[in-house]
């Protein structure tokens, strides 16, 4: 009894799961598609808004200007703590460091996909630091994907407002790169890592 009662706790939350996702967006997720970078067209006509036009809140809750990064290239990332990608973190904390004179990483956990970022922004500052000792910039939780989704993850998702990229994250640790003047130039899926040969050439390394 207690097995069958067991199999299904396990039949319910999977249908909960599938319900809130489809099969095909978890498996796109997880696994990457068979093009996992898009890169803006050379002669695509720059935005009118930048990346320097927000403002977003830090991960301790204080308003952060990210004007403050004009003349550096920038990472972003949506970040998870529960996520088989999440051994990540130690990846970018190393890029950080070795780049951040010329490129910096920020972070902005969600919990968009299989609510793998459950945590309060304490939680997770305490997770980045005790597990991996993230010094690169951290933000508070925000919605990356859905009707509620961040204006900054507006622009770097929907063509309208950046001119080139629709994308928008398809699962934890997807990247968009934005040059030194504010504007998108790539996007990333989840497996691509700092040590990939197309990022290197995003990032000009």
């Amino acid at each position: 009894m207690k097995r069958i009662f067991t199999l299904l706790t396990i039949a319910v939350l999977a249908m909960v799961a599938f319900n809130a996702m489809s099969l095909s967006t978890i498996v796109k997720g997880i696994f990457g598609s068979k093009d996992a970078a898009d890169a803006a067209p050379a002669n695509v006509a720059a935005s009118a808004k930048t990346l320097f036009d927000f403002s977003v809140k830090s991960i301790d809750g204080k308003s952060v200007s990210l004007a403050q990064y004009k003349g550096k290239k920038v990472v972003i990332l949506n970040t998870a703590s529960k996520c088989g990608f999440t051994p990540q973190y130690a990846d970018w904390e190393k890029f950080y460091e070795a780049n951040k004179d010329k490129v910096v990483v920020l972070g902005f956990p969600a919990n968009n996909f299989m609510s793998q970022e459950p945590g309060s922004n304490n939680d997770i500052a305490a997770f980045c630091q005790k597990n991996y000792g993230v010094s690169f910039p951290m933000f508070e939780k925000v919605e990356v994907t859905g009707n509620e989704q961040h204006p900054l993850y507006q622009w770097l998702s929907k063509k309208t407002q950046n001119g080139w990229n629709d994308k928008a994250p398809s699962w934890n640790f997807c990247k968009y790169v934005v040059n030194e003047q504010g504007q998108l130039t790539h996007f990333f899926e989840s497996k691509i890592k700092p040590n990939d040969a197309e990022f290197k050439r995003a990032i000009g390394l």
